[in-house]
């Protein structure tokens, strides 16, 4: 169903973009490249150090991030319909658009554009920007298929005598559970429809986020410069924690059952890491200055930015402050453009360090 064919879909993408990436290139003038970009700075026993400390911070500041929203129902003053949690996602929606623009957009530019690629096709067209724009709208056609496609089932059971807005009639839509509190039914005001498109939402970001993290996670494992990853680590940590909280609020919103948010925590939890740890493993056959290297992560970077940015922009932004609850509280409104720039300017600045 839904769920297991985004998932279908991030497993062939990871491992296509991993098997591409990790085939030898052993020509010689990827090698001169190579030492090219190697720096000073070069250390692999203590590069492979600040790598297993860089796993563990990394996953821990992962699982808060997300955690932190899916698990706020417990404090009042954080409930999806609260004005604070409005203003704290329109914070994480400005960290997640600016993930796009200023983090994985400029990396795929590097990418693309590095003098180890040959001057033609890759310096003679903007590649990053075509690959960014098609994604987004292959994004969009993802986002509206499937509210197409959901919209006809819950016309069926409206048809058939139920209520379109008991979550109950979503449990066999999608392939997703409802979820119980204490043997009870959760029931909430918001119609089928609409925490339908939370989950859809929810579904596309995550991907999105598991194909750049898995990227990094490489990039990092096969680095072996410290004075690269030192800092690098530092600002995924943050990275991480405020994108983790973005995404955690989109979940919240979908309401899922238990099982389904665990396996969406595990997997933005895990993919850091386990990138860092493929990368430690492929450092001997992996080149990230090899051609085919670049290629690969250049584009997968490219797919990654116009899908977070068309998220960012389009599913989390302009739903929001086009909603009810904004437009008819300016104050509120003004808030959350607050939150917003405070959001995209702190992960800007990151750009600085990673």
């Amino acid at each position: 169903m839904a769920s297991n064919n985004s998932s279908k879909l991030a497993a062939v993408v990871i491992i296509s973009a991993l098997l591409l990436a990790a085939l030898p290139v052993p020509a010689r003038g990827e090698q001169e490249c190579s030492s090219k970009h190697e720096g000073k700075c070069h250390d692999k026993n203590k590069a492979l150090k600040l790598k297993i400390i860089a796993i563990f911070c990394i996953l821990v500041t992962s699982m808060l991030g997300i955690c932190l929203p899916i698990f706020s129902g417990a404090v009042p003053a954080l409930n999806p319909n609260g004005d604070l949690f409005a203003i704290v996602k329109a914070f994480a929606s400005g960290v997640i658009l600016a993930t796009g623009y200023m983090h994985v957009l400029p990396d795929s530019f590097d990418d693309l554009t590095s003098p180890c690629l040959p001057e033609r096709p890759w310096h003679k067209f903007p590649f990053t920007t075509f690959v960014a724009m098609l994604s987004a709208v292959f994004t969009l056609m993802v986002d509206s298929f499937s509210i197409s496609f959901f919209k006809k089932k819950l016309s069926a059971v409206s048809s058939e005598g139920g209520d379109p807005r008991e979550p109950k009639e979503l449990e066999n839509v999608g392939g997703y559970d409802h979820h119980h509190a204490h043997g009870m039914l959760v029931t909430t005001g918001v119609n089928a429809e609409q925490l339908l498109r939370h989950r859809v939402v929810a579904q596309v970001l995550e991907l999105g986020i598991v194909v750049h993290s898995v990227v990094i996670g490489l990039s990092m494992g096969a680095s072996e410069n410290p004075c690269t990853i030192r800092p690098l680590m530092a600002a995924l940590c943050f990275h991480q924690l405020f994108e983790g909280m973005g995404l955690g609020g989109c979940i919240l919103q979908a309401e899922y059952g238990f099982k389904v948010k665990a396996i969406m925590i595990f997997f933005f939890s895990v993919t850091t890491p386990f990138g860092i740890v493929l990368g430690i493993g492929l450092s001997k056959v992996y080149s990230d200055t090899s051609p085919t290297s670049l290629i690969v992560e250049g584009i997968l970077n490219a797919v990654s930015a116009g899908l977070l940015n068309y998220m960012a922009l389009v599913d989390l932004l302009a739903a929001d402050f086009m909603g009810p609850k904004l437009q008819s509280r300016v104050r509120l409104q003004l808030w959350a453009f607050v939150a917003v720039l405070l959001g995209a300017g702190g992960m800007s600045v990151m750009a600085i360090w990673a």
